[in-house]
């Protein structure tokens, strides 16, 4: 029997259920002769915004026992750099793989302005909302952890484009079950969970923070068990909505069972990120684990394991 690793979801066909993650890829360009996209799932950019940021101070990145805290302040090429150099030469590397553009804003209008711009060009495939960005007319709360704001900047991107629409949820909530019902409600075509949690390293002999913001977002091996938690919960919620949403899994996936714990929680598709800094072929590898364990396990369609962990 063979294998069938094809993904049906948003409307789109997948060729496996392995994404690479925004901001662990950049555009691809860097590290395609290392890890060629093409043979994935699909790629996720670094988060687009209008105009171009050089992101935060260093030191950015530091590594924790069990992870990876990073500070990088949405550091990008903007939109029309993005658009006229960068997206072309994805487009013409991706192969089967699909092409999804994270975007980002400091306030809603920005969200949907960078939104409309992507999301009209044939090159894109969908769109992943990242409301981990604080709102700066809101005093700097996450987007992510307010309602009213999810429900604004999903909609507003929901109007200005025909493409997918993923909304990439924070798990730094009380429930994050009720925001993902309020990104679905709000034209979100699928979720994905979960983005960085908060952390901080302090050097001690200096007796001061690492980082050079101080806090970071952290990611890696640490975040998975909330990340599995998050994807369960919503899965459940969605199932007791008698809704069919795909859910895309992220946080801590460096081999194919971590992959396998989000797939049976209830995630269509996977994205790993961190995994990527420690071996750079760590999302091609995963994609092989999975198919090698369908092949052992004598599963047909990797999709039929989406959500089994359910059923106990």
């Amino acid at each position: 029997m063979g294998l069938n690793q094809t993904v049906r979801c948003m409307g789109l066909s997948f060729q496996n259920p392995v994404l690479v993650a925004s901001g662990t890829f950049g555009y691809g360009d860097e590290c395609y002769d290392i890890m060629p996209f093409s043979s994935l799932g699909g790629l996720v950019t670094k988060t687009i915004t209008a105009a171009r940021r050089e992101g935060n101070p260093p030191p950015r990145i530091v590594e924790t026992d069990a992870g990876m805290l990073n500070s990088i302040g949405l550091a990008n090429v903007g939109l029309e750099c993005f658009l006229a150099e960068k997206l072309p030469w994805i487009a013409q590397h991706a192969g089967l793989a699909k092409v999804i553009v994270n975007i980002a804003g400091f306030s809603v209008d920005e969200f949907v302005e960078v939104g409309a711009a992507v999301g009209s060009r044939p090159e894109v495939d969908a769109l992943e909302i990242n409301l981990g960005c604080p709102n700066v007319r809101a005093g700097y709360i996450h987007f992510g952890a307010d309602p009213e704001s999810v429900r604004r900047v999903i909609s507003g991107v929901r109007k200005k484009v025909n493409l997918p629409v993923i909304a990439k949820l924070t798990p730094n909530v009380t429930d994050i079950a009720s925001l993902a019902e309020v990104a679905i409600d709000a034209g979100a075509d699928a979720l994905s969970l979960i983005n960085t949690l908060p952390g901080m390293k302090i050097d001690v002999a200096e007796r001061r923070p690492v980082l050079g913001m101080g806090f970071g977002g952290l990611s890696g091996p640490a975040i998975r068990p909330v990340g599995v938690a998050c994807v369960y919960k919503v899965c459940q919620h969605m199932q007791r909505m008698d809704a069919q949403v795909p859910i895309i899994g992220i946080g801590g996936i460096s081999c194919g069972t971590d992959a396998l714990e989000y797939i049976l929680a209830g995630a269509s598709l996977v994205q790993v990120g961190t995994a990527s800094f420690v071996h750079p072929q760590a999302p091609g590898n995963i994609a092989r684990e999975l198919a090698e364990y369908c092949e052992t396990e004598g599963i047909g369609n990797i999709s039929d394991l989406v959500g089994l962990a359910h059923q106990h």
